[in-house]
């Protein structure tokens, strides 16, 4: 019987890995379509989306079937319930890469973004930052490693600022972007913006699984 639920445990593992991975993916292909204009990457973001639901939904069915059969205590039962959170928020930033590939798609030839150079360079500066959440991710979860969680949380006032600079742009005088440019340059950066504000939910998952902090709260008691 414990091998059975050893087997279903590292089932739910190789799911999350897999997820993860895949939504990593995803997210450094939007950056890089919506600043290079990669027409091939943004479709494969796009087209990717349905896989990463799939896995997403299976992770969940295999939670509430491992809850309902093998009643998991402690350490495990941190590990389901938050697991079925991850699956949930890691969907959900799926979701978000697949709105900016869409809407790469959606505008070419021409790009969502106008070719000035306050636009480009807070936009590059967010895509750099998400490259590195992206690429935080895996290990993050794979090794629960909270030190890294605890990074992604507090740096995510980086990328609210960065968000809110978009703003300046497009309200400012020198703005000379067209009006559906203001309205994808708007809804881009509210998604950017997500992704930041979903990575910090999946940290806060691991810190949970971790320690049993509570994950909507900072994680400062971690070391006390």
């Amino acid at each position: 019987m414990r091998v059975i639920y050893n087997q279903e445990l590292k089932d739910v593992a190789d799911d999350v890995e897999h997820l993860t991975q895949a939504v990593s993916q995803a997210m450094h292909g939007a950056g890089k379509a919506l600043i290079d204009g990669d027409m091939d990457t943004a479709r494969a973001v796009a087209n990717g989306d349905k896989a990463i639901d799939e896995i997403a939904k299976r992770v969940i069915d295999q939670c509430v079937r491992f809850l309902a059969q093998q009643s998991p205590v402690a350490t495990d039962l941190r590990v389901i319930v938050a697991t079925q959170r991850l699956s949930t928020t890691l969907e959900r930033m799926g979701d978000l890469a697949q709105h900016i590939a869409l809407t790469v798609l959606r505008t070419s030839p021409s790009s969502p973004l106008p070719d000035d150079e306050a636009t480009r360079a807070v936009f590059q500066r967010m895509r750099e930052f998400l490259d590195i959440t992206a690429d935080r991710l895996p290990g993050m979860l794979a090794d629960r490693d909270t030190g890294t969680a605890e990074e992604v949380i507090r740096d995510d006032n980086q990328l609210d600022e960065m968000h809110d600079r978009t703003f300046d742009v497009v309200l400012s005088d020198s703005w000379n972007g067209t009006k559906q440019q203001l309205i994808d340059v708007v809804l881009l950066a509210r998604f950017m913006e997500r992704l930041g504000d979903h990575a910090v939910s999946v940290a806060r998952q691991v810190v949970y699984i971790v320690s049993g902090f509570d994950p909507s709260k900072e994680p400062q008691g971690l070391d006390d």
